[in-house]
């Protein structure tokens, strides 16, 4: 398969070493693209739940792959989560094209994109960390039981069904944290001066332009490897939200306006744009 070039790709919340890890799906993705940057936006190894007793081949493939990339000169960054948190201490380090830090900003065209996982915003991690893990094992044990009631539902030719999502639905406090992490990332965005805000933490991938009375900023969540098999792509001065189950034999378009064109029309928009700078050039030099 031919790979995609992108100027970044955006994972999170990949949370290797446990069970509700798709490590094959990742991997199929990162295969699929050749970006110039990649942004690991936390949560990539779950230490949290790291046991020795697990932690099959395939995810080791996915750190190989992620190496690898990076001797091929993929600048890859790895921004920690509070699962990975233990590599917080080494905030800083460089080795090779792989850079360790807690928060990123980029200029991208000329805009300001600031990334960074999110776990800062929540109470439970940094007041009651115990709860927190005690609720990560609970949130691992209710996958393990998700995947084997959608084994039964696909042999029952039945569609897939999330119980983690209904539970996050149907909890008020669920939502309302949800709602109230993403207004507080926006609202310090617009505050700092930033064009676009990238996290992860929640499992919730978004992407949606916010406004409030002091200016607008695009909120983007990469989602997580859990449950949604969710990244972040920019290219073409444009932000996808890229979906595993949907996009994974789909090219990448910049807009509508492109994806709808035929060949012919593409042709006669490249040629066009091409005669119009050698116009604009021999008008320039004629003035000179």
């Amino acid at each position: 398969m031919k790979k995609r070039k992108i100027d970044v790709a955006v994972i999170s919340d990949v949370h290797l070493g446990t069970y509700g890890c798709h490590a094959d799906e990742i991997l199929i993705y990162l295969n699929s693209i050749d970006p110039k940057i990649l942004i690991l936006n936390g949560d990539i190894v779950d230490v949290w739940q790291f046991s020795k007793r697990y932690f099959p081949s395939s995810h080791m493939k996915v750190l190989k792959k992620i190496i690898g990339m990076a001797s091929k000169g993929v600048q890859v960054y790895y921004i920690t989560g509070n699962h990975d948190e233990m590599l917080r201490k080494f905030s800083g380090t460089i080795m090779g094209n792989v850079q360790i830090v807690d928060k990123l900003v980029l200029d991208l065209d000329g805009k300001k994109a600031w990334f960074f996982h999110g776990d800062v915003f929540d109470a439970s991690i940094t007041n009651a960390k115990w709860l927190a893990k005690l609720g990560g094992k609970g949130y691992d044990l209710l996958i393990l039981i998700n995947r084997a009631l959608n084994w039964g539902l696909t042999k029952m030719g039945k569609e897939k069904y999330s119980l983690s999502k209904r539970i996050k639905n149907s909890v008020k406090g669920a939502v309302k944290y949800i709602s109230n992490f993403e207004e507080t990332a926006i609202n310090l965005a617009i505050e700092k001066g930033y064009d676009y805000v990238a996290c992860g933490h929640i499992h919730q991938p978004k992407k949606e332009l916010k406004e409030n009375k002091h200016g607008r900023c695009v909120y983007l969540n990469s989602g997580d490897w859990v449950e949604n098999l969710t990244a972040l792509e920019y290219s073409f001065k444009r932000w996808k939200l890229y979906q595993y189950n949907h996009d994974k034999l789909s090219p990448f378009f910049a807009d509508e306006e492109i994806k709808n064109m035929d060949m012919q029309q593409l042709i006669n928009s490249i040629t066009s744009t091409n005669t119009s700078t050698k116009k604009d050039k021999t008008e320039g030099n004629a003035t000179e």
